[in-house]
């Protein structure tokens, strides 16, 4: 997967929260991962069979999530707050 050339023409914030999930969903022949809001969620999966280039971004999507747990796992047991997180 190579980076990004055109430049973004928009964004779409999600924020997590008591009611943010992840889950897979056997939705027909092809895998799905919901990434549940509440009242929104996306999903992503392939656009039939399985390719090199979907197991790809599945790995760089694995890997970038990771990172981000790691980033607020230190997040949260340095900052300011600590106390309340872990109440």
């Amino acid at each position: 997967m190579t980076r990004r050339r055109t430049p973004r023409r928009s964004v779409i914030r999600l924020t997590t929260g008591h009611t943010a999930r992840t889950l897979r969903h056997p939705y027909g022949p092809e895998p799905v991962l919901v990434l549940d809001f509440g009242a929104t969620s996306v999903l992503l999966t392939t656009t039939g069979p399985v390719t090199g280039e979907d197991v790809e971004f599945a790995r760089q999507f694995a890997r970038e999530a990771a990172r981000f747990a790691r980033l607020l796992e230190r997040t949260v047991s340095t900052g300011p707050d600590r106390e309340q997180v872990a109440a």
